[in-house]
């Protein structure tokens, strides 16, 4: 099932996170696709605060830790960013396998380099922001894909 909807702020995709939180329940890997800027951390934001793993401002992007670690009273969050990691051995080395429990959820930034990601993913949202480049503040195309 494919569901789409565009937002105009970096407010309505956070508000758009946590009404996504509502349909997401784990276990599940989910890829987060989208170009640098897209607006996959700013997601991030609503969904953990939907879960009540985290307030948006305390979210921000794992880029040079590779995983944050979100937790709620029902759900653990794992942000994690794939962005430098380049081959499936440092893949590997990450042991996200072990990250995946029966509560929790791996929302994953760059996870669609890994054919193996790709092939075991739950769930697919692709960010692509949209007009004109003058224009390119914060509006959004975010599609949905459950698999």
């Amino acid at each position: 099932m494919t569901t789409e909807t565009i937002t105009h702020s970096a407010e309505e995709t956070i508000a758009f996170g946590r009404k996504l939180a509502g349909e997401l329940s784990p276990p599940l890997i989910v890829l987060l696709c989208g170009d640098l800027g897209a607006g996959k951390t700013t997601l991030v934001k609503g969904i953990a605060e939907g879960f009540e793993a985290a307030r948006a401002e305390d979210v921000t992007s794992p880029t040079f830790t590779l995983v944050h670690e979100y937790r709620g009273p029902r759900i653990t969050l794992y942000h994690i960013d794939l962005y430098r990691i380049d081959t499936p051995r440092e893949l590997e080395t990450l042991g996200l396998d072990d990250l995946l429990a029966p509560n929790c959820i791996l929302l994953i930034e760059w996870g669609d380099k890994f054919p193996r990601l790709r092939r075991d993913h739950d769930v697919e949202i692709t960010l692509q922001q949209i007009g004109e480049e003058q224009v390119r503040e914060t509006e959004r195309r975010i599609r949905v894909t459950i698999r």
